[in-house]
C-alpha cells in the first residue's frame, strides 16, 4: 500500500512539474508575426515633434512585417494621463510598449506591472527609471545635448550677459538631465561673464510657453539669450520676441522642429537650433520594441543591436541606448530640413 502511495505522490509530482514547464515554456514564447501589438505612448496628443515620431513608427511597422502599431497619448502632458493609458494597454494585451515619459519615477510601478505581465516595455526620448523599464533610447547623450545648447547660445552673444532657460515641465527627464549639464559647462571659465538667471517651465503647452517667454523678458530687461530644449517652447519663444519686437536683440537657440522654426531661422530671430530627426527616433524606439518582444534582441547592457537603416545601436550603462548626435540647423539647411518635418 505505501509502495503504490509512493508511486502515485511520484507521478503527481512529475505532472505538476511538467505543467509548470509547459506554462514557463508559454510565457516566454515570442507572439506569431503579424499579431504582434506594440504602442507607442508619447508625452501629450497634437505635438509635431511626436506626430513626427509615429511616422517613424510606421515606417519600422511596414519594413517589419505588418505588426500593429496603437499610438497614444494624454490631452496635456502628465505622468497620470500616461498611467491611465498603460492600464489600458495591459489590459488590452500588449505585447510591447514604447513610451515617452513624463515623469521618470511615477511611471515605474505601472511599467513593472506591464513587464510582470510579460509586456516590453522601453522608454524612448524621455526616460523612465531603470527598474520601470528594459532600456531606455536616448536621442542624444545628455552631456552632449546639454553643453551644445550653452555652446550655440554663447558663440551668439559673445560670450557675455544675462542667460535664461524656458524649458518643457519640471519633472521631464530628459529636460533636467539636459539643464544639468548647461549648468556644468557654465562653469568653465570661457562664460564667466555670463550668467544663468532663471529657469521657468512652459509645460510644452504653446500658449503657457510663451506667457513664461514674456515674463522673462519683464523680469530680465538685461536678458541677451534664452535656450529653450523643447520643440514647443522655441517656437513660443520665438513668435514672443516678435511679438515684443526683440527678435534679434535676445538671441535664441534649443531644439526646434525645422517645419515650425523655418521662418524664425530665415528672419534671424533664431540664428541657430538643433535637434535630431524625431522620424529616426519613432523608427528606432518601434524598431527595438519590436525585436525584444520577438526575442532578437535582449537589450542587456553591451548588447550590439542592428536597427535597420540606422546601423548598430549599442545599450550601454543602466540599458541606456543612444541613437546619434543632434544636427545644426540654420539658414543654409531649414528648407531642406523643413520639407521633410
Amino acid at each position: 500500500m505505501k509502495y503504490k502511495n509512493k508511486v502515485l505522490l511520484l507521478f503527481v509530482v512529475f505532472l505538476f512539474a511538467g505543467t509548470l514547464v509547459f506554462a514557463a515554456g508559454q510565457k516566454e514564447k515570442a507572439p506569431e508575426k503579424g499579431k504582434v501589438k506594440i504602442a507607442m505612448v508619447v508625452k501629450n496628443l497634437g505635438n509635431a515633434f511626436f506626430e513626427a515620431c509615429h511616422d517613424g513608427g510606421k515606417e519600422a511597422t511596414k519594413e517589419l512585417g505588418g505588426f500593429e502599431l496603437i499610438f497614444q497619448g494624454p490631452s496635456t502632458p502628465t505622468a497620470e494621463g500616461q498611467i491611465e493609458i498603460i492600464d489600458s494597454l495591459i489590459a488590452q494585451k500588449v505585447d510591447g510598449i514604447a513610451i515617452s515619459a513624463n515623469d521618470k519615477d511615477a511611471l515605474v510601478p505601472i511599467c513593472k506591472k506591464a513587464m510582470s505581465k510579460g509586456i516590453k516595455v522601453i522608454s524612448f526620448d524621455s526616460g523612465i527609471a531603470p527598474e520601470g523599464r528594459i532600456l531606455h533610447l536616448a536621442p542624444s547623450s545628455d552631456e552632449y545635448i546639454g553643453r551644445s545648447e550653452v555652446q550655440l547660445l554663447a558663440e551668439m552673444i559673445g560670450y557675455k550677459g544675462e542667460i535664461a532657460i524656458l524649458s518643457a515641465s519640471s519633472t521631464a527627464t530628459n529636460q533636467n538631465a539636459w539643464i544639468e549639464w548647461m549648468k556644468k559647462e557654465l562653469e568653465k571659465p570661457e562664460y564667466k561673464n555670463m550668467k544663468l538667471v532663471a529657469v521657468v517651465y512652459g509645460d510644452d503647452l504653446s500658449d503657457k510657453s510663451y506667457r513664461e517667454a514674456m515674463g522673462l523678458f519683464k523680469s530680465y530687461p538685461n536678458l541677451r539669450g534664452i535656450i529653450s530644449p523643447t520643440t514647443v517652447g522655441i517656437a513660443a519663444t520665438a513668435k514672443a520676441l516678435e511679438d515684443a519686437g526683440l527678435a534679434g536683440k535676445i538671441a535664441l537657440t534649443g531644439l526646434g522642429l525645422p517645419s515650425e522654426m523655418k521662418q524664425y531661422i530665415k528672419d534671424g530671430t533664431c540664428e541657430k537650433m538643433e535637434l535630431w530627426n524625431p522620424i529616426d527616433l519613432g523608427y528606432s524606439a518601434t524598431y527595438i520594441t519590436y525585436k525584444l518582444v520577438t526575442g532578437e534582441f535582449t537589450g542587456k547592457p553591451g548588447e550590439v543591436m542592428h536597427v535597420g537603416r540606422m546601423g548598430d545601436i549599442k545599450v550601454g550603462e543602466n540599458g541606456v541606448a543612444v541613437m546619434g548626435k543632434p544636427y545644426v540647423f540654420d539658414k543654409s539647411n531649414i528648407d531642406k530640413f523643413a520639407a521633410i518635418y
